[in-house]
């Protein structure tokens, strides 16, 4: 009775030590474990002031850090034959410094094995059910002036069957959403479904930010393009599919009463700010005094496009014909990545498929973007002149 009384005692010291060495043996960071405090009831176990850092940064700023993880069986699995995980976190920080994470690609791919051991080793179940309240996102720029700092705060996140515990028949049987709260006060909402038993997840998600201030821009803005907003409105929606390996979606950035000369501007930035907002005015809607366009992106994921000419004309076709909707279009689903995935690999056995060399599937892909691309550039004008219905 003594000895199970010393080994419960006992048991959370060596979990700590053991997560610890686990952090501390993943190549190019050192992180580790405040304390673990451990529930043999409901087989769980939670990890308090758990944090990351790289160990050539050029910043003291943690890469993560992760307050209070609780990590348990879960039970309601265990009716469908399951044993699996669910972890719950509670105001998470994840904080990208771009000059901190500068890495070959080689260095990358040998992270991303890192990482995925080391997870497995703190967390030995599979994860079925994973949810995070108060997070936040962090994107950091210190070289630039002024310095970059992009957050979303107040994020919460569920994301649930990530193992297909139930609904197995479905193709995409994990629901993901979350909510947030952006830099600038916008509102950040993430909805869709998954599919995690594949090399790259097939995936059909939507996403939009509302009603973000627009100067909060200026630190990126200004950094890349020399100017700064005073006023306005910036929102940005997308939907995105991803079916064996082939993404379909776009990208659609809003701007709404927008004025680009503030008071304090010297003369030559406030000179460039009056050039960028005559063409501006140009460009907008006058209706909705909005400036948007819709940026396609399609492809192989080791390459997505982001098609030119799509994009010119869709500024032009919101200026000058009709305003795009504040909103997602439904237009993207997991079926298009689908028939489009399907289509690249037309005329070909599956044995020939994995046969293919490296060099005949740079080929093969080289092929497909130059058909679309030329597609793309046809539809172009036909849609910028009043080719479409909608811009009759």
């Amino acid at each position: 009775m003594l000895l199970l009384i010393g080994a419960r005692l006992y048991l959370p010291i060596w979990a700590k030590g053991y997560i610890n060495k686990v952090l501390a043996d993943i190549p190019g960071y050192y992180g580790q474990v405040d304390d673990i405090d451990i529930s043999l009831y409901r087989g769980a176990y939670t990890i308090n002031g758990m944090y990351l850092n790289k160990v050539d940064a050029e910043t003291q700023i943690p890469f993560l850090n992760f307050p209070e993880t609780d990590i348990s069986v879960e039970w309601n699995a265990l009716f469908n034959g399951a044993i699996v995980a669910e972890i719950t976190m509670n105001s998470p920080e994840v904080i990208y410094v771009l000059e901190d994470q500068k890495t070959t690609s080689n260095e990358e791919a040998a992270s991303v094995d890192d990482w995925t051991n080391a997870l497995k080793d703190i967390v030995p179940l599979e994860i079925n059910h994973f949810e995070v309240y108060n997070g936040k996102i962090a994107l950091v720029g210190l070289m630039a002036e002024p310095n970059i700092d992009l957050q979303i705060n107040e994020l919460n996140l569920s994301a649930k069957n990530l193992r297909n515990v139930i609904e197995r028949q479905r193709v995409l049987p994990s629901p993901i959403n979350a909510t947030g709260v952006s830099f600038g006060g916008g509102n950040v909402k993430l909805d869709g479904n998954m599919n995690l038993f594949q090399e790259i997840p097939d995936m059909d998600i939507s996403l939009s930010l509302e009603k973000s201030e627009a100067k909060a821009l200026n630190d990126l803005t200004s950094y890349y393009a020399g100017l700064d907003f005073e006023s306005g409105t910036f929102e940005l929606f997308s939907e995105i599919a991803i079916a064996d390996g082939y993404l379909k979606g776009y990208l659609k950035p809003m701007l709404t009463n927008t004025t680009m000369i503030g008071k304090e501007d010297g003369f030559l930035e406030t000179l460039w700010e009056g050039f960028t907002s005559f063409f501006k005015f140009i460009l907008k809607n006058k209706g909705t005094d909005t400036i948007a366009t819709e940026v396609p992106i399609e492809g192989d994921l080791n390459n997505p496009q982001a098609g030119v000419w799509p994009t010119i004309g869709g500024i032009f076709k919101n200026g000058w014909f009709k305003a795009f909707k504040g909103e997602t279009d439904e237009s993207i689903e997991y079926k298009d990545a689908f028939q489009d995935a399907k289509e690249s690999r037309k005329g070909l056995t599956k044995e020939q498929k994995e046969n293919l060399s490296s060099e005949e599937k740079k080929r093969l892909r080289k092929e497909l973007r130059e058909e679309r691309k030329k597609d793309t550039t046809d539809g172009f004008f036909k849609r910028l002149f009043g080719g479409d219905d909608d811009t009759k």
